[in-house]
């Protein structure tokens, strides 16, 4: 009988998995997850391990369902490891679905012709995305560059095909085959971090398709409404099961508007559009891999970014830049993970518009705490709001953090959520503890300086020199 390898990474779901589902319908079946160190693949956050583990531990509970388990092995590289557990199992076919990180397609096209030169079947399936990259073109044949064309063209031509069931049965190989334990292998971070990550995350395919029900039920409706204020409950958290494919954007869209009923709304529309906008991360990234490391539009190559991690990079990361509604967010990703979509764009306009940081230094910290951390998504979305890439906020839109914290969290109650101290400000001084008055900040029990950290620099002043900056870069 066929026996063939599926090759997990991130598509740890047993619904709607291609490879898995065509697999089990050929024959026998060797679930695998590879941890390698291959050359040029992109290390795992810290955070992002810890999620790992937790997908891992579920993934495995799920297969053991079927009579089998998922093995786990390490190795130098991944197509050693591949080529070692054809031999032992006497596969002859490997079925994965497609990576898009450019890092890793460049892996696995060195895994497939391994593979083929030893007689072994490849077979590859798409679930990671709605679409194939070099599937939507301009008229011109060249990949998009900005978003609404892009998203009216997926929204109107892209055929998005139905999620596939899980496999009615999965036939183990019917040999031992050895697995190394997962807890050897680091994942579970040493900092306590992870004891507030437990409390609010729940890890797993049931999970996932259960916080999407509960967001399809309760916010859908006023998603396009209610997305942008931090303090209400009106976003999915649908991103960190994405990421790690415990749910597949397939079943998303389709969850989506089969809660609908098939009827556009304002909600619906936005939601899609939040989705295709992930589309659009890795459209761009497929085909301009080098903005991994370099800003898209070449110019900001020689802006005077801050390149060393400073007391101010220190302070943006421990969320005591005196700024509160920074400050916010930053605990927020301290303590979950996680930071509202609004809020991370505020935080990054602060630090590389008004700090002046390099873009990748903020990118290389969301790397390390996001539960959701996913490669394109992060490269495209700081270089957007950095003003250097593909499509971007223009860099002279600075956002002013004040103005931005009034208007999405009017009674500071995302602020007091997150920054304990501040708690007990009344709502008109607590964006901008340094204006109140000292009966004010006696009442609240602050002194600033102490309690709660003056702001590290002017607000006004740092966004008028980086427009400085700007406008000197253009000149030259």
């Amino acid at each position: 009988m066929s026996v063939t390898i599926v090759w997990f990474w991130n598509d740890l779901r047993v619904s709607d998995n291609p490879a898995l589902y065509h697999a089990a319908k050929r024959g026998r079946v060797l679930p695998v997850f590879i941890y390698a160190e291959d050359i040029g693949v992109r290390k795992l956050g810290s955070v992002k391990k810890w999620w790992l583990y937790k997908s891992l531990v579920s993934l495995n509970e799920t297969l053991k369902k079927y009579g089998v388990g998922l093995v786990i092995r390490t190795g130098f590289d991944t197509v050693s490891v591949l080529k070692e557990l054809v031999r032992e199992v006497k596969a002859d076919a490997v079925y994965w679905n497609r990576r898009f990180d450019p890092t890793m397609v460049a892996r696995d096209e060195r895994v497939k012709k391994e593979l083929i030169s030893l007689g072994v079947k490849v077979e590859c399936f798409d679930s990671f995305l709605l679409h194939d990259p070099n599937e939507i073109l301009t008229s011109t044949g060249k990949p998009y560059a900005v978003f609404t064309p892009f998203w009216k063209r997926l929204r109107k031509d892209v055929n998005v095909p139905r999620p596939l069931p899980s496999p009615e049965r999965i036939q183990g190989v019917g040999v031992r085959v050895r697995s190394e334990k997962l807890e050897d292998l680091g994942f579970l971070p040493e900092f306590k971090r992870c004891e507030s990550l437990e409390e609010f995350w729940k890890v797993s395919e049931d999970a996932a398709r259960e916080r999407l029900r509960r967001f399809v039920t309760s916010s859908l409706e006023g998603y396009e409404r209610d997305r942008d204020f931090p303090y209400l409950d009106g976003t999915s958290l649908i991103s960190p099961y994405l990421a790690s494919g415990l749910i597949s954007p397939r079943q998303v869209w389709y969850e989506v508007i089969g809660a609908s009923e098939g009827k556009s709304s304002k909600g619906v529309e936005a939601f899609l559009r939040s989705l295709a906008w992930r589309e659009f991360s890795y459209h761009l990234l497929y085909h301009n891999p080098s903005m991994l490391e370099k800003s898209v539009k070449s110019i900001f190559e020689r802006f005077p970014w801050r390149l060393e991690k400073s007391e101010f990079y220190e302070r943006w990361t421990a969320g005591l830049t005196g700024i509160p509604i920074i400050d916010a967010g930053m605990r927020q990703l301290r303590k979950v993970g996680w930071m509202h979509n609004r809020v991370r764009m505020i935080v990054a306009s602060w630090f590389t518009k008004n700090l002046l940081f390099h873009w990748k230094l903020g990118e290389e910290w969301f790397w390390d705490t996001l539960v959701d951390a996913d490669i394109a998504n992060n490269v495209q979305n700081w270089q957007w709001v950095a003003g250097c890439g593909i499509d971007p906020v223009p860099f002279f839109r600075v956002f002013n953090p004040i103005l931005q914290s009034r208007k999405f969290d009017p009674k500071g109650v995302y602020i007091k959520k997150w920054l304990p101290e501040l708690e007990k400000f009344p709502s008109e001084y607590v964006h901008e503890p340094w204006k109140a008055p000292l009966p004010v900040l006696k009442r609240a029990g602050v002194e600033l300086g102490k309690d709660y950290p003056l702001p590290m620099i002017p607000v006004e002043e740092s966004g008028r020199t980086a427009l400085e900056l700007y406008k000197r870069l253009r000149k030259d």
